[in-house]
């Protein structure tokens, strides 16, 4: 039977990747009583954990090496298989039974190869990926969408409840990913409509701030447009979310979607246009910058 009492106080966690929205998922899980340790790849990202009580290591694998449960968020698919499956990763480093919990938006592919090296080595893989940006992380209320085995959900459950609010088990390791997927498919689409509406507004002489009161509480309504269009309105793009990541994610759901002859032309349309405003200077911006691409 696996054990079920990941109680906060009595979980040593490895967090690694202290990022936008990492610091502030890690800092819940400080704020719980689950003594952390932490590892990002910039070093002073990860200062205000330690300064609040969080041991500093210097690599994944040292993180990994006592840890209960190891939780990632890191960029790229190749950064996930570094950490995890690369010489003195979490993989190898890792106790018996202790629970990879990999957050980053990555293959499916992947994370049932990680799985599967995982479990060959006495451990519980889950992948979770996470949506809501780091307005969902600060305020602990992200969607995050697991793949793994009911009981090893169960068991991490208190763990992400710490961190997000509609937690949902989709099926075995890469579902998680796989739904993910559709998620940013649905947001790619959406903020093209956004970017484009709020542009529309604009040109056609109306209050855009005014405009979002309607339709921001009709059929129109969405994450992106009531969290992020006040954001474009305010040329507030800082990310959230990346420009750079968005993009990464977006050919894992191109290639994941090829793989089963499905054709996405608004998936298709929306990196393109992405691809077009990294490649003039917008890579690090929020996803909201799109509106930037539009409004000439």
């Amino acid at each position: 039977m696996t054990e079920s009492i990941l109680s906060p106080e009595s979980t040593t966690i490895a967090f690694i990747g202290t990022g936008v929205m990492g610091r502030s998922m890690a800092g819940h899980l400080l704020e719980a009583g689950c003594s952390l340790k932490v590892y990002n790849r910039t070093r002073s990202k990860a200062d205000d954990l330690v300064n609040a009580g969080a041991r500093w290591c210097d690599t994944p694998g040292d993180a990994a090496a006592d840890a209960r449960v190891i939780i990632t968020i890191v960029g790229f698919p190749e950064d996930v298989e570094a950490v995890y499956l690369g010489a003195g990763g979490i993989v190898e480093r890792a106790p018996e039974g202790a629970y990879l919990i990999d957050m980053t938006t990555s293959s499916p592919e992947l994370a049932r190869r990680i799985d599967k090296a995982a479990r060959a080595r006495g451990q519980h893989a889950i992948d979770a990926p996470v949506s809501g940006g780091d307005v969902g992380a600060r305020e602990a209320r992200l969607s995050i969408m697991t793949g793994g085995s009911r009981e090893d959900f169960d068991a991490v459950l208190p763990i992400l409840e710490l961190m997000g609010k509609n937690i949902v088990l989709q099926g075995p390791a890469g579902s998680g990913q796989h739904t993910k997927m559709a998620n940013q498919i649905a947001i790619a689409a959406g903020m093209m409509g956004v970017s484009e509406s709020l542009v529309y507004a604009k040109r056609a002489g109306l209050d855009p701030e005014t405009v979002l009161k309607s339709i921001g509480s009709g059929a129109a309504a969405s994450f992106s447009l009531n969290v992020l269009g006040p954001r474009m309105i305010a040329g507030d793009f800082a990310p959230g979310f990346y420009v750079k990541h968005f993009i990464k994610d977006m050919r894992i759901a191109i290639e994941s979607a090829e793989a089963m002859n499905l054709d996405l032309p608004g998936l298709q349309l929306a990196r393109k246009l992405y691809n077009q405003l990294a490649a003039e200077g917008g890579e690090d911006k929020g996803t909201q910058a799109l509106y930037t691409l539009i409004d000439r």
